[in-house]
């Protein structure tokens, strides 16, 4: 088949130690997943059922391992907020999937940041209208290599961080999460079928906070690897 136009190319993600590519084709957020975010963010943490969001595949900004990522500061806002998190990378397709056969559909982990532009995003939630501008916008999900779970197992502790220019802003454990990892695959594909290359953010700790041009992002999570980023 011919195309009326030149299709986009496909997002790729690096694999740690390999010179393979994961290539992305969803990317899943969880909201709010760790109780003290939750109450910084005005809402009391619960275990109502997850809720999601979704960012564009090609939002993602790889950034090589001992590499400094360039982020644009993005237009529109005057809040521009960082959000460290665990990144799922899915291997295999499922629905309806358990919690109990859940790291099965797992190929690996990684760091990420799920860049946010707070001041659109809590104008849209207070109007009840969706977060897209606020999240799904470009460059808005840096990702750091990922690595296979044949590596680093499947983590359920582990310190989550993140600096700003040296200070320490974020800082949680995995073991936090409202929803651990496997019960958010569970409840995500309930609703979506999913498929050999897609991401879940799996939500972030509590400190959140405003970054400006010039500064330097750095995050991670014990057992998974290192994100570095300067907002351009």
């Amino acid at each position: 088949m011919n195309f009326v136009i030149s299709p986009a190319p496909i997002p790729v993600v690096p694999v740690a130690g390999a010179s393979d590519g994961f290539p992305v084709r969803r990317i899943y957020c969880v909201g709010r997943n760790y109780a003290a975010h939750a109450r910084e963010m005005g809402s009391d943490p619960d275990r109502d059922p997850p809720f999601f969001f979704c960012k564009p595949a090609d939002a993602v900004v790889p950034v090589a391992p001992g590499v400094t990522g360039a982020v644009p500061y993005p237009p529109q806002t005057a809040n521009y907020h960082h959000e460290v998190e665990l990144v799922v990378a899915i291997g295999k397709r499922g629905s309806n999937i358990t919690a109990a056969r859940a790291n099965d559909h797992v190929w690996g982990y990684a760091v990420g940041f799920d860049m946010t532009r707070r001041d659109l995003q809590f104008a849209l939630r207070d109007k009840g209208r969706p977060w897209e501008l606020g999240k799904a916008f470009d460059h808005s999900a840096p990702i750091a290599p990922i690595v296979p779970a044949d590596h680093c197992g499947h983590p359920v502790r582990g310190r989550v961080w993140l600096e700003v220019n040296g200070a320490l802003k974020q800082e949680g454990d995995l073991g936090d999460l409202i929803w651990s990892v496997p019960e958010t695959i569970a409840h995500l594909s309930t609703y979506f079928e999913l498929f050999p290359g897609d991401l879940i953010f799996t939500g972030t700790p509590e400190g959140v906070g405003p970054v400006v041009k010039g500064d330097l992002v750095s995050g991670g999570v014990d057992g998974v690897g290192e994100l570095s980023i300067r907002i351009a």
